[in-house]
């Protein structure tokens, strides 16, 4: 199933959470934080939202760090997703 996000949606996905510290020790799974770096999968269209036109800043591929808790969780190709807007999305890792 592809995903084509509307207006100024982004779908991206998680990447995974460091299983052990530098140090060497391993985390367990209720140890470990939620990630918050993603790889974007699919950019919507943007334009007019709310009243203000919106321009899209990130492209399929790009590496983000988006807000803690921000999005909706889908299935999107038998992988786990997330659907967030462009302004939950805090940075592009470089």
């Amino acid at each position: 199933m592809n995903i084509r996000p509307l207006a100024d949606r982004v779908v991206v996905k998680m990447t995974e959470a460091e299983e052990t510290t530098k140090s060497g020790i391993i985390l367990t799974a209720s140890a470990k934080e939620k990630p918050q770096v993603a790889e974007v999968v699919a950019v919507g269209p943007g334009g007019l939202v709310d009243g203000n036109q919106v321009e899209m800043t990130v492209k399929a591929g790009d590496k983000v760090i988006i807000s803690k808790y921000a999005g909706t969780e889908v299935k999107c190709g038998g992988e786990e997703c997330l659907i967030v807007r462009l302004s939950d999305i805090l940075a592009i890792v470089e």
